[in-house]
């Protein structure tokens, strides 16, 4: 009994450390990300969800401390307020983790539902001209739905194909013998600036239209965020289980009674048979 005590009370250390460890990384990521965003007009919208996991992942640093402050001392309460914080924090990111999976197809829908009011390219805003432009010269694409053909003939530099990329991703030419017009994008110039240029009948631009690109990503960004939060739901019950099973054997301990020695010899009391305690 006194090995599987000691057993279970290492493992449980070594998870609350784990647990420890992984959220101050995961403390650390969000504050850089905080600080990425900061100036970003996203802001507002994600501020809430910084501040919970900021919450969170203090949350179960503390507890982790309580956890192994309460194995080695071998304190009830730090044991207990361990599983019991761990218990709710696991519970909750179960909550959203199953939220996440169902209102993924609603995500995607709204993903493109955003990219498709940029729609017609030619005629898009400053703001989202940019937005546009950046995903294309991240993601090796043209476009959002049609490919090249979503810009008309002002085609952007960043639908252009290098020779390197052309052995990587799939060009294609702008048309039989046409010459495009190609527009320089600097977004400190004026609409009036002459940033526009002929296309070479030589020229290759990318074939894979953005939209279907950038939803797959996202679908395979939010998969692997929920597979993240479920593998650290899984690693904080099994430091509630591993808990619980320290607080069941704190419970059977039984008190030794103390062994007194003494010099004088014990008190005996003869027996007599039954016949002979008659007489």
């Amino acid at each position: 009994m006194g090995r599987i005590h000691i057993c279970v009370k290492r493992t449980f250390i070594f998870v609350c450390v784990l647990i420890g460890i992984i959220s101050t990384l995961l403390l650390a990521i969000t504050l850089f990300g905080h600080g990425y965003f900061h100036q970003s007009e996203e802001i507002e919208e994600i501020l809430p969800g910084i501040v919970v996991l900021y919450v969170l992942e203090a949350a179960t640093l503390v507890l982790s401390i309580f956890g192994v402050y309460g194995a080695r001392k071998e304190k009830k309460w730090a044991v207990v307020l361990f599983s019991v914080g761990m218990s709710l924090a696991s519970l909750y990111l179960f909550v959203e983790c199953v939220k996440a999976y169902y209102s993924k197809h609603e995500m995607e829908e709204l993903t493109r539902e955003e990219h498709l009011a940029m729609m017609p390219l030619s005629g898009a805003k400053q703001t989202d001209i940019e937005t546009i432009y950046n995903i294309q010269t991240n993601f090796k694409c043209c476009g959002l739905v049609q490919g090249y053909q979503d810009w008309g003939t002002d085609i952007p530099i960043s639908c252009l194909c290098s020779d390197e990329d052309s052995t990587d991703f799939k060009c294609v030419a702008p048309g039989n013998n046409t010459r495009f017009v190609i527009h320089y994008h600097k977004s400190n110039s004026s609409e009036d600036d002459d940033h526009k240029g002929l296309m070479d009948e030589n020229m290759l631009v990318y074939e894979k239209p953005c939209l279907p690109i950038l939803i797959s990503v996202e679908r395979s960004a939010i998969s692997l965020g929920i597979g993240i939060f479920v593998a650290l739901t899984a690693l904080w019950d099994v430091g509630v289980v591993l808990a619980i099973t320290i607080l069941c054997q704190m419970r059977r301990k039984v008190d030794v009674p103390p062994v007194i020695f003494t010099s004088q010899p014990p008190q005996y009391r003869e027996l007599c048979d039954t016949a002979e305690c008659l007489t």
